[in-house]
């Protein structure tokens, strides 16, 4: 321990935090994670050698900050973490001896008023629970009689200021890139949208990873009421799963390029201006897996993406658009996903819309190479609800590109439709056993055609 900093063990917090007997010496870190206890005081508390009497395990709890004697972690978790990972770096000063370190939120509520900023690898970011709570239901709702009203768990209110708006910001230079660093199990709460609470805006990140990352993982975390919920940049073998990213302007963002990142699991839904899963310019991203409900503008939305796998999920919107290739999107595969499109029916949100009319399609590809298969499309919107007026709505369509082969989709829908329409500057593209000939139109001749039978 560094001079200068003390561990309060007068606290509750000190204790175990569940009756699952102490971590013996045998124990590690992910067993005593998943007992759900935290660290301990002094070696004198258990056994010598418990992974929490490592002097790289910090309990948010237990650290002080010299300099601000009177600042916890209740109070500005913040402040607590950065001194945290100065010590970690005033600790782990030899570039062959940097294991990192493990930062620990029991469960409780947490104010975060300054900014954390992340600089160090393969640290661990760890609590008891995601704790999510739909905050829009409440903001929507009587309250009266309500048995919680706020989220738990390891509960990370967010209170930064404008200038700084990210509650974690990862980011450093030089060489190598960060890496190894995971947050796991606990809560990130924007607490409210301003200047309305069905706004979706606040102006606040979750977490922002501004620089080329190696290994990151994501696991457990609870994102609500942010304009921005996780927002990673230059991803390389990136983990996000088992994640709820809900009733937030935007979810997941993959933005500059990435490669071998793997999104799964994950229970997610945007705002209605918003996207739910994005990414640019990715080689090999895998979403599957994934529950993806209402209300963002797109739910899935690849831009200039190469060779990724989008299969397996399940995705219900309000919108047209609900998955789309863009920019140029190559060799991707899009396979056994369940698209439900329904009507927006929850009155704070009756006759919002993302700008898009119905011959959009469900599913919208603009690149080369793509596969569209083996999906099922269930399309129930009410006829006067659909635009423009009279139209048949579009289930997938084929904007743009070479080669791109459509085959085996299932479409089950409340009103007449097109199953697939190709643009005019379509070519070489394939379409197979995806709807009746009367339910398919092609305004390109460079097209090959296999009706269902």
């Amino acid at each position: 321990m560094a001079a200068g900093r003390t561990f309060d063990v007068s606290g509750p917090s000190r204790r175990r935090l569940v009756g699952a007997g102490a971590v013996g010496a045998a124990g590690t870190l992910a067993a005593a994670l998943t007992l759900g206890a935290s660290q301990k005081a002094s070696a004198a508390e258990g056994p010598a050698g418990g992974a929490f009497s490592s002097p790289n395990t910090y309990d948010v709890t237990a650290w002080r900050i010299t300099a601000q004697p009177t600042v916890t972690a209740q109070s500005d978790i913040g402040a607590v973490i950065n001194d945290i990972i100065a010590d970690i770096k005033k600790r782990q000063a030899d570039p062959n001896a940097r294991p990192g370190a493990v930062i620990v939120i029991p469960p409780g509520d947490y104010d975060l008023k300054t900014r954390v900023v992340v600089d160090v690898s393969y640290l661990t970011i760890a609590g008891f629970g995601h704790g999510f709570f739909s905050r829009s239901i409440m903001d929507n709702s009587d309250t009266t009689g309500w048995q919680n009203l706020q989220p738990g768990g390891s509960h990370v209110r967010i209170l930064t200021s404008p200038a700084t708006p990210q509650a974690f910001l990862v980011k450093r230079g030089g060489n190598p890139r960060l890496s190894g660093v995971v947050f796991r199990d606990f809560c990130l709460d924007g607490v409210d949208f301003t200047p309305a609470e069905n706004s979706y805006r606040n102006g606040k990140t979750g977490i922002e990873v501004a620089s080329d990352n190696d290994s990151f993982h994501f696991t457990g975390m609870g994102f609500v009421y942010l304009e921005h919920g996780l927002v990673v940049h230059g991803a390389d073998s990136l983990r996000v799963n088992d994640n709820v990213i809900a009733e937030c302007g935007n979810c997941l963002e993959l933005t500059g390029a990435g490669q071998a990142t793997l999104v799964a699991g994950n229970e997610m839904g945007a705002g209605p201006e918003g996207v739910t899963i994005y990414a640019e310019n990715h080689e090999g991203l895998l979403i599957t897996g994934n529950n993806v409900f209402p209300r963002g503008r797109s739910l899935i939305e690849l831009s200039g993406c190469n060779r990724c796998s989008v299969t397996g999920n399940r995705l219900q919107g309000f919108y047209p658009g609900m998955l789309r290739l863009l920019d140029n999107c190559k060799e991707n595969l899009v396979t056994a996903n369940h698209l439900r499109r329904t009507n927006e029916g929850y009155p704070p949100f009756i006759g919002r819309g993302n700008g898009l009319d119905d011959l959009y399609g469900v599913v919208h590809v603009l690149g080369d190479n793509n596969l569209v298969s083996d999906n099922l499309f269930a399309y129930n919107v009410p006829p006067a609800n659909i635009t423009p007026a009279g139209a048949q709505p579009t289930q997938i369509l084929l904007a743009g590109g070479d080669a791109n082969v459509v085959a085996l989709n299932h479409v089950v829908s409340d009103v007449p439709s097109q199953h697939v329409v190709l643009d005019s500057s379509t070519t070489n593209s394939k379409v197979m056993d995806s709807g009746a000939a009367s339910q398919i139109t092609s305004y390109s001749t460079s097209v090959a055609i296999r009706p269902t039978p």
